[in-house]
């Protein structure tokens, strides 16, 4: 029985609990925000990617690739699939090394009147006309493809953010019905790609312990039948384990609903790729965008008809919000602004080389390119918050 002089155990808690700092409350707050839809990433960054094909401007490519490495690192959360940028921007380096050697190497078929360098030439038979080995290294050549491979990179660059962005997870588990095996194929590829990685690994860390090499075509082959062996028993094992919860199982379709959803998905896929040429092209620009927005809308109502096959459900689906709206709608921005710069100011967005012309930056299209920056500012990535400091 506690004394007078001692006050009760719940007072004492209650004294206690008034005396912690309000950061420590704070910060023991999780963060409920909810995540972006894994999609507006994509299309945000296929549109930057769309803008990208639209000009050969060194200046606004490397503003487009500024905005998306800025975009990554504020929006990126920390994941280890989140870590992909860098990839793609080393892939991205290594095409454009590429281009440039090819063009020193074979050289152009457009005039150059200033010579950089001559590579002794070898010469070729009379079924190779047209192929230069060698010869004159010019700075028309060289910049003709260092446009062209700067284009070709900030692409690839573009892809990287929508790869770093997104959850390839809830980007799959959004996939329509119609798509459902094929998620399914994807997601387990996902899964078990690291468990492969970390089997090499151990095995040949376990070979080296043994004094056995683990290098060379010997060791590769050592190493690669017990990884192969470990893979067939783990899909065997998921095989089975997916066909007990009645994965793979569809629903009975109508012929005709079949038939009706085939012709649908087919036709609007090529009416996109007629669509995506038209757009690319000088002078499929009249044709264009009917096209592609027909193939898109035929797309659309054959994979929403051929959903009918996979009843399922999904839990916790990502909601379409209005920042979602809001990210994809950047990106659309800038492809249609650049598109449309491109009709008007073609000099300004394709820098001429014959004579050579050296690029400005247009403002303009300069603008409509930071307009890609609005995911930054309404989708950050959530902070860590930091740990409570203890009342001295």
């Amino acid at each position: 029985m506690p004394s007078r002089a001692e006050p009760p155990r719940g007072a004492e808690t209650r004294r206690e609990a008034r005396q912690v700092p309000a950061a420590a409350t704070v910060a023991l707050r999780p963060n409920h925000r909810t995540p972006l839809h894994p999609g507006a990433w994509w299309l945000w960054a296929l549109a930057l990617g769309t803008a990208a094909t639209r000009t050969t401007n060194p200046l606004l490519l490397a503003l487009l690739i500024a905005t998306s490495a800025y975009v990554v690192a504020t929006c990126r959360p920390n994941a280890p699939w989140a870590r992909s940028y860098s990839v793609f921007f080393k892939l991205a380096l290594a095409v454009l090394l590429i281009r440039l050697v090819f063009a020193v190497l074979l050289g152009s078929p457009l005039p150059g009147t200033h010579v950089i360098v001559t590579l002794p030439e070898i010469p070729l038979p009379d079924w190779a006309q047209g192929i230069r080995l060698g010869g004159k290294v010019t700075v028309e050549t060289v910049l003709i493809a260092f446009y062209d491979g700067l284009r070709l990179a900030t692409l690839l660059i573009c892809v990287g953010a929508a790869n770093s962005l997104a959850n390839p997870t809830r980007l799959l588990k959004s996939l329509p019905g119609a798509l459902y095996e094929i998620g399914v194929a994807v997601v387990v590829a996902l899964t078990y790609a690291p468990n492969l990685i970390a089997d090499v690994q151990r095995l040949r860390a376990a070979r080296r312990l043994r004094g056995r090499p683990d290098t060379g075509v010997r060791g590769l082959l050592q190493v690669a039948l017990p990884v192969l062996e470990g893979a067939l028993e783990r899909s065997v094992a998921l095989a089975a384990a997916m066909d007990a919860r009645g994965y793979g199982r569809t629903a009975d379709v109508p012929p005709r609903v079949r038939r009706t959803t085939t012709a649908l998905t087919l036709g609007g896929l090529l009416g996109v790729c007629a669509g995506t040429y038209g757009l690319l092209t000088a002078d499929g620009g009249t044709y264009g965008l009917p096209v592609l927005v027909a193939g898109v809308v035929a797309a659309l109502a054959g994979l929403r008809l051929g959903s009918r096959r996979s009843p399922r459900t999904r839990y916790r689906p990502d909601r379409w919000d209005a920042r979602a709206w809001l990210v994809a709608g950047s990106g659309a921005a800038v492809a249609a602004l650049l598109t449309l710069a491109a009709d008007r100011t073609p000099e300004a967005l394709n820098p001429g080389v014959i004579p050579l012309v050296a690029p400005t930056l247009p403002l303009w299209p300069a603008a409509a390119v930071l307009l890609g920056l609005v995911p930054a500012f309404i989708s950050p990535a959530p902070r860590t918050p930091a740990a409570p400091k203890e009342p001295s």
